[in-house]
């Protein structure tokens, strides 16, 4: 069932987006070769437990989980981009680094996701991040009020297209507010002017991810971590939105703006 969110709401959302925004500034300054995953893992649980925030992922138990995931943060390094397990990891030089995290403050959820670079790049990765900064920025343009659902995913999708890159649809988008998956889900490829029409007050997360070479995925030992079938390398980018009677406005981020260029 879908909850439309007040003004009111929508700005304590903004609160909790302000806060994941400025937890990921954090931990991608500290994204440098030599340091252990473990060490930004902590570094979030103390940002966390310091701001008396609550994580959305500690004891999350989805149906395609391996038990309850006991960690605050997703961590995917180069042909990994899903969900993430932190793990004994020491970032290299040229580590492609996707870092995803929703937390609640006073009940309200936000979530983002961010890829970096850790030190010089690798040929590919810097475009491969962009085209997932584009996919997402394209699809928090069309989130108008009258548009549709496959407008926001037609959006995604065709970046990706212009890319180059294949899109994976078994994991995209979706609905949040007081907790951290509602209704709808949005998937990274759709059909223009299908599906549910949006309304002032929808809250969506928007997260186009994108493996260079595939749309396949497979997982790893820990029934968690989610990698490019092909060993490709992988990008991520997510934003909670919020729909209004006017521009869409990133919540994410530490002022309310609209999609960006």
């Amino acid at each position: 069932m879908l909850e439309l969110k007040t003004p009111r709401e929508i700005e304590a959302m903004h609160v909790t987006g302000v806060f994941i925004a400025e937890l990921l500034d954090d931990l991608a300054s500290r994204a440098e070769p030599g340091v252990n995953l473990l060490e930004l893992e902590h570094r979030a649980r103390q940002l966390i437990a310091d701001r008396g925030a609550q994580s959305c992922y500690w004891d999350y138990a989805p149906s395609f989980g391996r038990g309850p995931f006991r960690n605050v943060i997703c961590l995917s390094v180069n042909d990994a981009v899903l969900h993430g397990l932190p793990h004994d990891y020491v970032l290299r030089d040229a580590d492609l680094l996707s870092m995803d995290i929703a937390v609640s403050i006073d009940g309200w959820v936000a979530d983002s996701a961010r890829s970096v670079i850790v030190g010089v790049p690798r040929p590919g990765d810097e475009r491969l991040i962009e085209a997932t900064e584009r996919a997402l920025a394209a699809g928090i343009a069309a989130a108008l009020p009258g548009n549709h659902l496959g407008d926001i995913s037609a959006a995604i999708g065709a970046v990706a297209a212009d890319y180059g890159y294949p899109v994976n649809t078994e994991f995209g988008g979706h609905g949040l507010g007081r907790t951290m998956h509602e209704d709808p889900h949005v998937s990274n490829m759709g059909r223009a002017g299908r599906g549910l029409k949006l309304k002032p007050g929808l809250t969506l997360a928007l997260e186009p991810w994108l493996a260079a070479g595939t749309d396949k995925i497979i997982y790893d030992d820990d029934g968690w971590t989610i990698r490019s079938a092909d060993g490709s390398r992988t990008a991520h980018s997510e934003h909670t939105i919020a729909v209004t009677d006017g521009a869409p406005l990133v919540l994410t981020c530490r002022d309310y703006v609209a999609a960006p260029e």
